[in-house]
């Protein structure tokens, strides 16, 4: 995730980063543009169809699709930000929940070594569920504290290693029943996170849906210089590829932010907020 001053307008106008769109697009620009040259070299010199004003009114199809992409993008637009905000709850949500775990084991006044291994699979969890989120098959090392295997599902295996834990706890008089209670609300929020997460991950936007409004934009685009060209000339040529920036880097900021929890520049920081997590957590038990 990118870190930067909202206030400072200047640095965003003229600053073009790795995760600008124009990376992705100008290809398609530069192509749009051609196009747009072509036709209006043929237009202005050969053809000069605007004496019709049945062709010039093609234009018209033009503003009234202009305001069905608009919708369309909008709720795109709006759908995408819902999941990515929607994750930044789950993740904020596990970070609460892994430092009142971590509070309420400390007060227990257990012994060392029970507290040295939630202080380990607290943060685990957290690592783990990142990595199942990114489809990594391989973790990291494991401990003597917890094991587990790679082929199956790994925060299911940590979390399943803390309840059994604290269950024993509890079984040998260490955790009173109401305190049991507490504790284990704390341990289903953990697995409910990562539900609410594979949620977002396992549920992109309908396939037909996103072909959509991809070929609506296209088709748009290359039919705006027919429209236009009668009005503006050459003036197409710059216009026509500006329109399709806009246009398509809606969609591409769609597409990046409905999956939040990867690399992309604009996802959200989940490795900070992981770290995060093991330095809150060892702060809490690594003293008790």
């Amino acid at each position: 995730m990118i870190n930067y001053n909202p206030k400072d307008w200047i640095s965003f106008i003229f600053r073009i980063h790795r995760a600008d769109t124009f990376y992705k697009l100008w290809p398609l620009m530069v192509s749009v543009a051609v196009l747009s040259g072509g036709l209006a070299f043929l237009e202005l010199n050969f053809l000069k169809l605007s004496a019709s004003d049945t062709v010039r009114n093609v234009a018209m199809m033009h503003n009234l699709l202009g305001f069905v992409i608009s919708m369309l993008l909008v709720f795109r637009t709006n759908s995408s930000y819902d999941r990515w905000w929607e994750g930044r709850k789950l993740l904020g949500g596990l970070t609460n929940v892994s430092r009142n775990f971590a509070m309420k084991i400390r007060a227990m006044k257990l012994e060392s070594k029970e507290n040295e291994f939630f202080e380990y699979a607290i943060p685990k969890y957290a690592f783990a569920l990142k990595e199942h989120l990114r489809e990594k098959k391989y973790f990291g090392k494991n401990s003597i504290l917890i094991e587990v295997e790679e082929a199956k599902h790994i925060p299911n295996q940590i979390a399943g290693r803390m309840i059994s834990r604290v269950f024993e706890l509890a079984a040998a008089g260490k955790i009173p029943q109401e305190q049991l209670i507490s504790l284990n609300a704390d341990l289903n929020q953990f697995t409910d996170i990562c539900g609410g997460c594979e949620r977002i991950k396992n549920t992109p936007i309908p396939f037909s849906y996103s072909v959509f409004i991809k070929k609506f934009i296209f088709v748009y685009v290359i039919t705006l210089p027919i429209g236009w060209v009668f009005s503006l000339g050459y003036w197409v040529i710059p216009i026509v590829p500006f329109i399709l920036y806009v246009l398509a880097s809606l969609e591409l900021i769609a597409e990046e932010i409905e999956d939040p929890f990867g690399y992309d520049a604009n996802d959200l920081p989940v490795d900070t907020i992981c770290n995060n997590i093991e330095r809150h957590v060892g702060e809490i038990l690594g003293h008790a």
